[in-house]
């Protein structure tokens, strides 16, 4: 959607700086209060999370003067476009170069917020006023994406309340009564883990994102499948298919685990008289879900396909000209594949091989287009898509095999997007979210999983430092960041002990420290000189790459090797 670039306007910046140790001071205080208290056990929890709601949500205030990026405008356009244009016209108008390209339900939302918009300020719904932010229009972008994280903080809270119910006994092992009840007093905490996630706050509400609305709906329909009302689940996804097609990635889980355990086998628990796998049952089941996702799918798309402009509205959805990779490379294996393929470049030079030169630094010069690799082969957007496949595969076939487990089913859901994110095309670097807000739900779980969650969410979410790079943000993400990390050690701890990482995860874990200094002060003021400027993203994307990697191939092994050797041992 929006490129990566570091030559933000400054007015985009101005009264950041003055704000900015406020910001940190109430970050800590608010923060400290909300770990501490939960992590004690006070108060009753529905209370307890309230309280952290308004907390959190006093703590986004203070960012509205904060740096942000160019999907600030791009969101502003979209106002713009589906106020004063007709719907004939939402996907055509190329007034902006920011033009519309999320699902049609989005351009709904996007519609509605306008509504209340004009009563801020009626310029920024002008298509023609591109750039525009008078202070109104900042306010009430800001206020917006605070308003709807309620949606956010709820699904937070009954996913929080899944886990402890559960009280750990999901994917089918028995554990002892010691751990089960840990896990149910600690269930709430881990709504709170996922409620004040560093990631969502800088994505959200400085760099400016929605993010957090979507992930509540995913929470959302996440709590029906584990509350096992299937078809509820079902809707809720497919109403966040349609707000941003970025969900597709999970939808293979969706799939496989509604055919097999909604479709053919019927609601759990089965009922003596009522047979379910009867042909017309299942028919039924198939009918049944087919209309509701139908149904959505249908008012989202409908006005357009009656308009003939279903093909130019995919068009804008799946835009393939803009590469392989965004302009700051995602840490992901295509992360490493450039890599390997520059340091080929230069190896190649020294050695005297024949090298193009044309298209070397295309993959670094900061901006979204397509391009072509020197030595090694260039990759077309069909790879990416049978990397995808073929990374997630295995994990289908486990969620098949096993039937009635929500909580497998979330950990396939977490590994369709984790291999989404790993092999997908022109992947963004937020994406990570996509792993790690799931993949918190399932930390109280299973050790491993615990480590692999505390490990990739300190290295995801530093992933996401280069979106900031004003220096009166500098501050906010460190702070945001290290006080999460700590009470999320704080909760893993109470529920695993120690120690959580080994040696070799928390020393790489420790190069994360220079690595930030070279990012923050850049080449020139570290005295290694001006040239390659890009150089310090590289490097930040090299390296966050290959924590990311480890974490994919260690919880990959966890989830699919438990479950083969469970399935063994039962066989």
């Amino acid at each position: 959607m929006a490129t990566f670039t570091r030559n933000q306007s400054p007015a985009s910046c101005q009264g950041g700086a003055a704000r900015t140790p406020l910001f940190c001071i109430s970050i800590c205080i608010v923060q400290h209060t909300i770990y501490s208290q939960t992590a004690a056990g006070s108060g009753r929890p529905s209370r307890m999370f309230g309280l952290a709601v308004i907390g959190m949500s006093c703590l986004k205030l203070l960012l509205l003067p904060a740096y942000r990026s160019t999907d600030f405008e791009v969101h502003r356009n979209w106002l713009a476009v589906t106020h004063s244009l007709p719907l004939d016209r939402w996907y055509v108008d190329q007034t902006s170069p920011w033009t519309l390209d999320y699902p049609p339900l989005f351009a709904w939302f996007e519609f509605l917020l306008a509504k209340v918009a004009q009563f801020f300020d009626a310029a920024m719904l002008d298509v023609n006023n591109l750039n525009y932010a008078s202070p109104m229009t900042v306010l009430f972008q800001r206020l917006s994406v605070i308003v709807t994280d309620l949606v956010f903080a709820y699904g937070c809270k009954v996913c929080g309340e899944e886990v402890g119910r559960v009280g750990g006994m999901g994917g089918g092992a028995a554990r002892k009564g010691a751990v089960v009840a840990a896990t149910a007093s600690l269930g709430p905490a881990v709504g709170l883990v996922l409620l004040t996630s560093p990631g969502l706050l800088l994505v959200d509400h400085i760099h400016f994102q929605y993010n957090g609305f979507l992930f509540g709906l995913l929470f959302i329909s996440i709590a029906r499948m584990l509350q096992r009302r299937e078809i509820e689940s079902a809707f809720w996804f497919s109403i966040l298919l349609n707000l941003k097609h970025i969900y597709l990635y999970l939808a293979p889980a969706y799939f496989i685990y509604l055919l097999r355990s909604y479709v053919l086998l019927g609601p759990f628990p089965a009922r003596a008289d009522k047979p379910q796998t009867s042909r017309l049952a299942q028919l039924l089941r198939l009918v049944k879900l087919g209309v509701v996702v139908g149904m959505v799918f249908s008012l989202s798309f409908g006005p357009f396909i009656m308009r003939g402009q279903l093909l130019q509205v995919l068009a804008r959805l799946f835009p393939f000209r803009r590469g392989l990779c965004h302009a700051y490379w995602a840490p992901n294996f295509w992360a490493l594949y450039n890599f390997a393929d520059k340091m080929l470049v230069v190896v190649g030079g020294r050695l005297g091989w024949q090298v193009a030169k044309q298209g070397v630094a295309s993959m670094t010069g900061g901006l979204v287009q397509e391009f072509s690799h020197t030595v090694l082969p260039s990759v077309p957007p069909v790879a990416t898509l049978i990397a995808t496949a073929l990374s997630i595969v295995p994990g289908l076939v486990v969620l098949w095999r096993s039937p009635h487990s929500p909580w497998q089913f979330i950990r396939m859901l977490m590994l369709c997007g984790f291999g989404s994110f790993m092999f997908g095309w022109h992947v963004h670097e937020k994406a990570i979210l996509m792993v790690l807000l799931p993949l918190g739900l399932l930390c109280l779980l299973r050790k491993g999983e615990a480590q692999v969650f505390m490990f990739l969410s300190i290295v995801g979410h530093f992933s996401l430092f280069p979106l900031l790079f004003t220096p009166q943000e500098t501050p906010i993400k460190v702070t945001a960041l290290v006080l999460h990390a700590l009470f999320t050690v704080q909760v893993l701890r109470a529920q695993w002990g120690q120690p959580l990482l080994h040696a070799i995860e928390n020393l790489y874990l420790l190069g994360l420290v220079p690595l930030f200094l070279l990012l923050e002060l850049g080449l020139g003021r570290l005295g290694l000189g001006e040239g390659l400027p890009f150089l310090p993203l590289m490097l930040v994307s090299v390296y966050c790459a290959l924590g990311v990697t480890y974490s994919w191939l260690k919880l990959t092994y966890l989830v699919i090797g438990s479950a083969w050797k469970f399935k063994k041992k039962t066989s």
